[in-house]
């Protein structure tokens, strides 16, 4: 059982690493510091954002659910 959330976690942990760096410099950051301050047209709708952010965010909630499964297996040997 704990293999089996090892693997959704490193799975979870990269997708949710590529779904961040997809996402839209705010402004005021890190993305300022590279180039990312530049606005541009071609980043696509909103309809795609909102729909980028509640993936990233559904991602998320499993990253975290691994995280928690996984402590308390190895909290208690199971």
């Amino acid at each position: 059982m704990i293999l089996v959330f090892d693997v959704l976690l490193v799975i979870t942990s990269a997708i949710l690493i590529l779904l961040v760096l997809l996402h839209k410099g705010r402004g005021g950051g890190m993305s300022d510091m590279f180039g990312g301050g530049v606005s541009s047209t071609l980043g696509g709708s909103s309809v795609a954002e909102r729909n980028l952010d509640r993936f990233t965010v559904g991602v998320g909630v499993i990253w975290f659910s691994c995280i928690v499964a996984l402590g308390l297996l190895l909290a208690y040997n199971v």
